[in-house]
């Protein structure tokens, strides 16, 4: 079975986690969505129980997805998942020289692989914190926001 990881704090998560999900699902057999637990502390960061309730909810339809906390390094929970793979979204040369440095080290303490997905053109500019920003100061956040077919996801307040 191909496994596959996706992790990251996603507070929140946006459209653009959202992409990387839904043009990765046909690499795998599995993918688990691994959010950060508790143990990072950032200001007004919503429970790792929180975030990973609203993202299996969003993903609730589609079986290969599992969403789950993570502690500690990525390849650790790679190999506590039998994961081969980390994909990760790139928005810019900047993500991409951060991510590159990340893959050569994973690769190097675990052989896991890093699979980069550059981001959708329309989703370059979308970041968790950009959200974060716009929430605070009462934008509408709601098309940053993914959306099931059947309802709006719901955002998690920061």
């Amino acid at each position: 079975m191909r496994t596959g990881i996706f992790v990251g704090s996603f507070n929140p998560f946006t459209v653009g986690h959202d992409s990387v999900v839904t043009r990765a699902l046909p690499l795998f057999d599995r993918l688990v969505i691994g959010v950060v637990g508790d143990q990072v502390h950032k200001p007004d960061m919503p429970s790792a129980e929180e975030r990973i309730k609203a993202i299996a909810e969003l993903y609730k339809d589609e079986p290969t997805i599992e969403v789950k906390p993570y502690y500690g390094l990525a390849v650790d929970f790679a190999k506590a998942e039998n994961a081969h793979f980390i994909v990760k979204g790139v928005r810019s040369v900047k993500d991409f020289e951060y991510e590159r440095e990340q893959a050569d080290i994973n690769r190097e303490l675990s052989g896991v692989e890093t699979i980069l997905l550059y981001s959708e053109p329309q989703y370059s500019s979308i970041s968790s914190s950009m959200v974060r920003e716009l929430q605070h100061f009462g934008v509408d956040v709601t098309p940053f926001i993914p959306k099931r077919k059947d309802k709006q996801y719901d955002v998690i307040t920061v």
